[in-house]
């Protein structure tokens, strides 16, 4: 198996899309107007999907209120600093730093539509090979 997507309802997937596209390095990859409004983005490797939509057959859930250890998306960064800096002028917020070894920084955002968005700059960065 291969990992292809994964989803997240949302109340408005349209604009979470944009601010994700414009701030987040992401792409659209599909895209339907219509009801769910489903965007699936895709990391700027290709490599990683998210898809957002709304489905209201389905409760959405309340990101603000959820404890960022609860439910996170994370992207890996080189400057952590200047990219909370960049993204909370775009509107996220600071919730939390932790690091957990020299040279880690973990730094925990919220975006404007209440989602968890964590910033890792890891000392010893992911190797993924196909």
């Amino acid at each position: 198996m291969k990992f292809e997507h994964y989803a997240i309802n949302v109340e408005d997937p349209v604009a979470v899309a944009d601010w994700y596209v414009a701030h987040c390095e992401m792409s659209i990859a599909l895209s339907i107007d219509g009801p769910p409004y489903m965007r699936f983005l895709a990391d700027k490797t290709g490599r990683v999907v998210v898809e957002l939509y709304c489905n209201l057959a389905a409760k959405v859930p309340d990101y603000k209120s959820m404890d960022p250890i609860e439910y996170h998306l994370a992207f890996a960064v080189e400057d952590a600093e200047s990219e909370m800096s960049r993204l909370t002028e775009a509107g996220a917020s600071f919730v939390v730093e932790v690091n957990p070894q020299e040279g880690s920084r973990l730094i925990m955002l919220r975006d404007p539509f209440g989602m968890s968005l964590q910033l890792c700059q890891r000392a010893q960065p992911f190797t993924i090979e196909d």
